[in-house]
């Protein structure tokens, strides 16, 4: 099974989205949230070139946002990068 960490904020929806999303796959997750540990939001920044939140990371590959996310289940590539499957592009 995957790893996967979201960098969120509280009261954001597309964090609640993005969380919503992963729970259907009944993976588990490491929340971030940069509301209650601030220093982790320059990590996240560092990791992903990005200062919005969801910061998705899949095994430590950077996917990006909520968007992104639904972007990925819409191609048909989600479930097999949280199973850590390789798929071709």
């Amino acid at each position: 099974m995957a790893k996967v960490v979201i960098y969120t904020r509280t009261h954001c929806p597309y964090c609640d989205q993005a969380k919503a999303l992963l729970n259907r796959y009944g993976i588990a997750i490491t929340e971030i949230n940069i509301d209650i540990d601030p220093s982790k939001a320059q990590e996240m920044i560092e990791k992903s070139q990005r200062r919005s939140v969801p910061q998705i990371f899949i095994n430590e590959e950077h996917i990006g946002g909520c968007d992104d996310l639904y972007a990925l289940e819409r191609a048909g590539q989600l479930k097999s990068k949280l199973k850590g499957e390789s798929f071709d592009e």
